[in-house]
């Protein structure tokens, strides 16, 4: 499947995908200008399969799977990747744990070979897994005392009171104490398997060619002990607005996050809503957010909006850093600055510099094969036809000032905010 040249964008006619009998997907395109090839995936093994009593567990699986296998210890395996520059690793989140790594064309024999290892036959070796219990502890420990994290964490239990996105990914002590070995080892044997793990490979390779590897070492993995995650539960949405504060003593800056919960990435109107959070808070100096906040009333140390749309309803949220005795003026202003957004949505001006944003980062988020895996990833999990991203300018050209206000008025209302505040 070598051709002589590539579109600077992926579609149907370069990017090659198939199906292993066992339910493994493969998405593969080349890029012969490089001599790396960047693997990436995911596979349904995420926090959603967790007890409420072994909360951290995907995460605690996912960090002790490269600590030893049945044929090579924690040491063993670094010491591979190394010899050769190769790298890879592994992250949970709520629906599945991804994967990535990377090495020249010539390794990825070897990279195949130890991600199905790692994967595969774990071992959680004792003196590794209390190894890394303490590493987590530690983490624990830290985001106790980290403003920013513990705002996040407690809009996510104001917005989502009794859902599993209210539950933190990497758990609390207590949970991370109550996780055995065995546990790791029921995780790992109920929710691994071949069935849903969803891989890419973009790089100095045959696509073909990269398939058959893949097929050579993981086309024979059966796993008929594998389980279905759990499906996502029906969020019921908040009443009224709901402020909380989390108290850490000592700091000299509070954290705030305000907002809502937003467009599933698959909505219809995730791309207005995209478009519009750019002019509400990230675009040029963070939006108008950012202006009003920062520069023009000097409250706040950092401010920006934020919309993060997955497989559930995300969260879209206005995040910032204050001094203590400015968080009333800030939360304030916010609200102000959200029903503005509502009520008259973004000028046409607003909207154009945004849409030429977005359409000038696709080209430079696609130049590396990490950025075209990530791609490929995307096309596969939310469903967006080969194709997505050569129709991706005429899509966000396509949205109006109208579309953006319709999504805005949808999704957000200002007399309904969950509002986080952690601080002294």
């Amino acid at each position: 499947m070598k051709m002589k040249s590539i579109h600077p964008l992926p579609g149907a006619d370069d990017i090659y995908r198939c199906v292993l009998p066992n339910g493994i997907t493969i998405l593969a395109r080349p890029n012969f200008n490089s001599a790396a090839v960047t693997l990436s995936g995911y596979f349904a093994a995420g926090a959603l399969a967790e007890p409420q009593e072994k909360l951290g567990l995907a995460d605690f699986v996912a960090s002790a799977l490269m600590r030893g296998t049945q044929k090579h210890s924690f040491d063993e395996i670094y010491n591979r990747l190394e010899s050769v520059g190769a790298s890879l690793g592994y992250d949970s989140g709520v629906h599945t744990t991804s994967f990535g790594g990377r090495s020249l064309a010539e390794d990825l024999p070897l990279l195949i070979d130890l991600f199905s290892e790692t994967l595969r036959t774990p071992t959680f070796p004792a003196d590794e897994v209390e190894r890394l219990r303490a590493q987590l502890l530690t983490g624990l420990a830290l985001r106790a005392q980290d403003t920013s994290d513990m705002a996040d964490l407690t809009f996510d239990q104001i917005m989502y009171a009794g859902h599993p996105y209210s539950r933190p990914g990497d758990g609390w002590p207590e949970t991370i104490r109550a996780i055995t070995r065995e546990d790791l080892f029921d995780f790992h044997r109920s929710f691994f398997g071949p069935r849903g793990l969803v891989l890419s490979i973009v790089g100095g390779i045959d696509p073909k060619q990269a398939a058959d590897i893949v097929e050579r070492a993981l086309g024979g993995w059966r796993s008929d002990e594998q389980k279905d995650i759990p499906s996502l539960p029906a969020l019921k949405p908040i009443k009224k607005t709901i402020q909380k504060k989390y108290r850490i003593s000592g700091k000299s800056q509070s954290d705030l996050v305000i907002g809502t919960v937003g467009p599933r990435r698959k909505d219809s109107e995730y791309v207005a809503a995209s478009l519009g959070n750019s002019v509400l808070g990230q675009f040029g100096m963070m939006g108008r957010i950012g202006d009003v906040v920062r520069e023009k009333s000097g409250l706040a140390y950092y401010a920006y909006s934020n919309l993060s749309a997955g497989v559930g309803p995300g969260a879209w949220t206005v995040s910032a850093g204050v001094n203590p005795s400015n968080v009333k003026k800030t939360v304030d202003l916010v609200k102000r600055e959200l029903e503005r957004f509502v009520n008259k949505g973004v000028t046409k001006s607003e909207l154009t510099d945004s849409q030429a944003n977005f359409i000038g980062r696709l080209p430079l988020s696609l130049e590396s094969n990490g950025g075209v895996a990530n791609a490929l990833l995307n096309i596969e999990r939310y469903d967006l036809g080969l194709d997505y991203y050569r129709g991706y300018v005429e899509r966000i050209r396509a949205v109006t000032p109208r579309d953006v206000l319709a999504a805005a008025q949808k999704y957000i209302d200002p007399e309904r905010l969950g509002i986080s505040i952690a601080g002294p």
